[in-house]
């Protein structure tokens, strides 16, 4: 886990450009404090840094990382799974390697396979790869975007890095923001590959992008090599296939003890959820040893599970470590430094959270956890997936019944997880055929940002329309002929899991303390496996996750495995007075006349 950052220019490099490549990196010192490198290539105009988190090869795994046979130079962030099987195997083929780092075997593969490497790469990452012989760049993105990458690109120029700061240091970037995306960080939802600075991008997950220098200038296009492919309807597996738990079951373990593999201590992150306690039943079983549980309470009952996670870490008999955070610890400097790292707004105090669990990490002696991001995305977890599968259920008495008892159950969060009114918006209508659920909250937030814009913005945004922003980017191909709830999650996973979850409330904030996060469930063999679930396994009875559950029936407590999915979210600030006070002294720092 690590910074990349640089820049191919389609001139040569100037004698200064390794101070200016220094001053990128140092913005990602956070993401790699243990080392940094770079590769500069003066004729060609290439320049290439790293700021390394030493995981894996804690000796020799210094980057940037050579071709043993070759012209070509990576740069990596994140990791890459059964590395060691891989490995193996092109020894036996006459492969020779100069390190033990997992991210070497990126370099023979591409020399094999070419651009369908990334075929053969399994797990979390960002990297640049460059072919010196092909006058050829490569930044690829892993296919959720776990990892994050951005990139500046014209026939001049191409920037790229781990984060936003690192390409605003390069003295060519102007940082102006974006009229739109100012639209999109009030509101919350940001259209996918959109950033808050106009002229620099997201690299799409399941990405890459191919720059190639032609005629003296430099010609960018992107490839998709992977896609969340749910079967037409009627392609499923088998519902009434028993195997179903058991595929489940071993995808998950294989994919946990896949993330264990490390040569450092590896800890787990521990809610009352499902997700987590499963990650860490498995863990436990796997590594046969007292593993370390990070568990996050909050001050308000209504939100907060450290109760349920104390019991799962008896159960499993790990050593829980728990901090309780309340309105000192989720507002002021604290929600500063969060966003700063976070290069974006955000709704909820749950990245503030996640940033004190992530030092809290470090300070024990730890830097990688195992998390349970994404398992809602694949098995039908969140309340707002079982409303439209209701919605769309053919009997009228049970659909009702469904949806009152929803209500009930998720009142706490009327209003952001489930929106009190119904909206609909004619462009998800013509992409999904109905407009889900959870953009409909933030379609009624939209007519409270728009009369906050300054007249001159009001104006020039007024042909812009950002609910069709988000929809118009989602792959008809995808999502024609497709069972409902599969549009859903397909539309969810293409916006708020990697614009939101995998951003403010992963990467982002678990790096700005040099801690590696590796979400188990977005192993994409899992995921592949998850996609073919028939819809009434996913939700069955009235019971999300129905098919996970009963995967991890053995490894969960009686009282998670008949819980109802709870979000995980931090008490908002209209919950009690003191949280009031602090975002209202925030306000006056930030938002006073003086301020703006």
């Amino acid at each position: 886990m690590c910074g990349i950052s640089g820049w191919w220019q389609s001139t040569p490099l100037d004698a200064k450009a390794n101070e200016r490549l220094d001053a990128m990196l140092e913005t990602l010192h956070h993401r790699g404090p243990d080392g940094r490198g770079q590769h500069l290539d003066p004729a060609r105009g290439v320049a290439m840094g790293h700021t390394r988190l030493s995981i894996i090869d804690l000796n020799t795994g210094d980057q940037p990382l050579f071709d043993t046979r070759g012209d070509n130079v990576l740069t990596a962030n994140g990791e890459f799974y059964a590395y060691k099987r891989i490995r193996a195997q092109l020894v036996c083929d006459g492969e020779r390697f100069a390190t033990k780092a997992d991210s070497e075997i990126a370099l023979p593969l591409y020399r094999r396979h070419g651009l369908d490497f990334v075929e053969h790469l399994r797990g979390e990452f960002a990297f640049a790869l460059f072919d010196a012989q092909a006058e050829r760049l490569i930044l690829v993105r892993d296919r959720f975007g776990i990892k994050p990458l951005y990139l500046h690109a014209s026939d001049a120029l191409c920037v790229w890095g781990s984060e936003l700061k690192s390409i605003l240091a390069h003295p060519a970037i102007e940082a102006r923001l974006d009229p739109r995306a100012t639209l999109h960080q009030m509101m919350q939802t940001m259209a996918p590959g959109s950033t808050a600075f106009a002229g620099i991008e997201a690299l799409l997950p399941g990405h890459f992008a191919i720059i190639e220098r032609r005629e003296g200038k430099l010609h960018c296009r992107t490839h998709r090599y992977w896609d969340a492919d749910f079967p037409r309807e009627g392609e499923h597996s088998d519902a009434d296939d028993p195997s179903q738990i058991a595929r489940v079951r071993d995808g998950l373990l294989e994919a946990v003890q896949l993330r264990l593999e490390a040569d450092v201590p590896v800890g787990c992150y521990l809610s009352g959820g499902i997700d987590s306690c499963s990650i860490l039943g498995l863990a436990s079983a796997v590594q046969q040893s007292e593993v370390k549980a990070y568990t996050i309470a909050f001050d308000h009952a209504d939100y907060d599970e450290s109760h349920i996670a104390a019991e799962m870490a008896a159960a499993t008999g790990a050593d829980q470590v728990k901090i309780t955070l309340g309105a000192k610890e989720l507002y002021g400097r604290s929600f500063e430094r969060t966003m700063w790292h976070t290069e974006r707004t955000f709704y909820n105090t749950l990245g503030v959270a996640k940033w004190h669990m992530s030092r809290t990490v470090r300070d024990s002696g730890y830097k990688v956890v195992v998390t349970g991001e994404g398992s809602d995305e694949l098995f039908g977890g969140y309340p707002f997936f079982k409303r439209d599968l209701y919605l769309h259920a053919s009997d009228d008495s049970l659909r009702e019944k469904h949806l009152e008892a929803l209500r009930r159950s998720n009142a706490v969060f009327e209003g952001s997880i489930l929106s009190a009114d119904t909206s609909a918006h004619p462009s998800f209508d013509a992409r999904l055929g109905f407009t889900p659920s959870w953009i409909q909250p933030w379609i009624q937030t939209l007519a409270f940002t728009r009369p906050l814009l300054s007249a001159a913005l009001r104006e020039e945004l007024a042909d812009y329309d950002p609910i069709a922003a988000i929809a118009e980017s989602l792959d008809p191909a995808m999502l024609e002929g497709r069972h409902a709830l599969d549009r859903v999650q397909y539309s969810w996973i293409k916006t708020m899991l990697e614009g939101q979850i995998l951003t403010w409330g992963g990467d982002r904030v678990d790096m700005a303390n040099s801690m590696e996060s590796r979400p188990a469930f977005l192993d994409h063999h899992l995921a592949e496996a998850a996609f073919r679930i028939p819809p009434s396994l996913r939700i069955r009875d009235n019971r999300e996750k129905w098919v996970l559950r009963e995967a991890m029936r053995g490894v969960l407590p009686k009282v998670l495995y008949e819980r109802e999915k709870f979000a995980f979210m931090a008490p908002p600030s209209h919950t009690d007075l003191d949280k009031r006070r602090e975002i209202e002294q925030l306000a006056a720092r930030h938002l006073s006349p003086t301020a703006i």
